[in-house]
């Protein structure tokens, strides 16, 4: 028996699935404790939004889940729900692992041999994975927590080939997103600049851009890398100094507060970061800029 689908011994084998739960929830305000399952979870954002929390080893990360939207979490990942006050959604959950047995019916193993994307989608060692849907998983989610509702959860002919449909729809999509597909990429470039520059004022990490945008750290970081030609903390970074050079030229706003404009929480450090951008301390550069327009104004009036 194993609970995780990500796992090349599911290849090695006549596995098939087994589902031990399925449901449908309305949350509203509710903050679930951290717990795992056995098995390998789907939760699918039929509507509003919610935060998920899961333990990668010794990291903690932070997941939005929008409509539309769902996430597999591989069999003993700590995670948990939340979901604001002012916030509510509706979710289906299903619950499974593989059981290996004698079947005329194909397996696993058949159905990656077919079927490159699901070879690929097993192999990998997720913790969890988060996909958009484009209306071609929900319909067969929901046709197989019918059929269950209907026949049970011992598993029949058609709750095995619907979910076949199922994994190879979300391995489609997998492969889909992990592919060099520009347009996509550039999409989830901009997105991040958008979340930059609109929250340029606060204490953000990577993790926090990735959340945003529903992508692995690790990957946000290698598509932001190659469309941009920098990293995510070196882009912030330039955001900050170009609005802390405007704040600089154009109001009187203390120099010693303008670190907390920017989100740099240390006065020190903004200072480095700015030097090391510039060329020149915040006070110099503001000196610079107010003789500059000293002298501009001079020449204006003897004109």
């Amino acid at each position: 028996m194993f609970g995780s689908l990500f796992q090349r011994q599911l290849l090695s084998g006549n596995f098939f699935p087994r589902f031990y739960a399925y449901y449908y929830k309305q949350w509203t305000d509710y903050t679930m404790p951290f717990h795992h399952h056995d098995s390998t979870e789907i939760m699918y954002m039929i509507s509003g939004t919610c935060s998920i929390e899961a333990k990668d080893g010794n990291e903690e990360k932070g997941i939005k889940l929008r409509k539309g939207e769902f996430i597999i979490l591989d069999a003993k990942v700590p995670h948990r729900l939340i979901v604001d006050k002012s916030a509510s959604c509706r979710m289906l959950n299903v619950e499974f692992g593989f059981a290996e047995r004698e079947s005329s019916s194909p397996s696993l193993r058949h159905i990656a041999d077919e079927e490159a994307a699901v070879y690929s989608l097993i192999g990998q060692p997720f913790p969890f994975v988060v996909l958009a849907d484009r209306e071609e998983v929900y319909p067969v989610l929901k046709s197989l927590v019918l059929e269950l509702d209907q026949r049970g959860t011992e598993g029949t002919l058609m709750t095995h080939l619907m979910f076949i449909q199922l994994l190879v729809c979300i391995a489609r999509l997998y492969k889909e997103r992990e592919s060099s597909d520009i347009p996509s990429s550039e999409s989830y470039i901009k997105r991040c600049v958008d979340f930059l520059h609109h929250n340029y004022d606060r204490n953000i990490q990577v993790k926090d851009v990735a959340a945003e945008v529903n992508l692995h750290p690790g990957y946000l970081h290698r598509v932001f890398k190659k469309g941009t030609g920098r990293t995510i903390t070196d882009y912030l970074t330039m955001i900050r100094m170009e609005k802390a050079k405007l704040l600089l030229e154009q109001t009187d706003i203390p120099i010693h507060e303008i670190s907390d404009y920017v989100g740099v929480s240390s006065r020190q450090y903004f200072h480095l970061l700015f030097k090391k951008y510039t060329g020149s301390t915040p006070v110099e550069y503001r000196h610079s800029k107010d003789r500059n327009s000293w002298k501009q104004d001079e020449m204006g009036k003897r004109s």
